[in-house]
């Protein structure tokens, strides 16, 4: 399978989702903001963690008008694959590719820690290896992760079953960790193409970094 990571200025996360990736048999190209098309060969697009543009803005705000983001929003329109992570769901939201905001943290302190998520709908190719309700921990790390959306567009998430993950606690039970709408972790679009979420999978895919939960995750790509 053929991955590209996109890197923007102030994205950090770019070579640990490339080393996740390449550890469970892919082959990653990392492509700058500055390009205007992606290789013909992409079967995934991710755009991942980091501070995009030193997040001087809202996140991702910037980040939405590089120049690669024409060719994203093609890429998208055509029906391919993309995975936005943390920052990288952030300027999903901003481009319009995926629906709601991100807000600061109720707390309006960073938040940096492993934590529990409910898998909601695993009928799409990132959680097709997830058992539905099954509770995972993945680390979450961000200021502004607290998502947004009107209860017209709540009921519509619920409708399509868009909604992939919610934040919980060891046996299941949802918890609002951020202050995020319905405890929302992460969402897809309405294609199951786009997908989007606040935690980190690639920095749960070794035992020596505390948890393996993010592998299967990541795999479902590849089936």
């Amino acid at each position: 399978m053929k991955v590209s990571v996109l890197q923007f200025p102030g994205t950090n996360c770019e070579y640990d989702t490339k080393y996740a990736f390449e550890k469970i048999g892919a082959t990653v190209e990392i492509l700058w903001h500055k390009d205007k098309t992606i290789p013909a060969d992409t079967e995934l697009l991710v755009i991942p963690g980091g501070f995009s543009y030193g997040d001087y803005l809202r996140s991702g705000a910037i980040a939405r008008f590089a120049n690669i983001m024409e060719a994203v929003q093609e890429y998208a329109a055509k029906g391919g694959k993309i995975l936005g992570i943390c920052n990288g769901f952030q300027i999903l939201l901003e481009a319009g590719l995926l629906p709601g905001a991100m807000k600061r943290n109720d707390s309006l302190h960073f938040i940096s820690k492993f934590h529990n998520l409910k898998i909601i709908n695993n009928d799409n190719d990132f959680l097709s290896l997830m058992k539905k309700d099954e509770v995972v921990n993945i680390p979450v790390a961000h200021h502004d992760g607290n998502y947004y959306i009107d209860d017209a567009g709540l009921k519509e998430l619920e409708a399509n079953n868009q909604i992939l993950v919610k934040y919980c606690d060891e046996k299941g039970n949802t918890v609002n960790m951020n202050g995020s709408v319905s405890n929302i972790a992460g969402i897809c679009n309405k294609e199951k193409t786009v997908f989007g979420l606040m935690p980190h999978p690639e920095r749960a895919i070794e035992e020596l970094l505390g948890c393996v939960d993010g592998v299967r995750m990541l795999k479902g790509f590849l089936q």
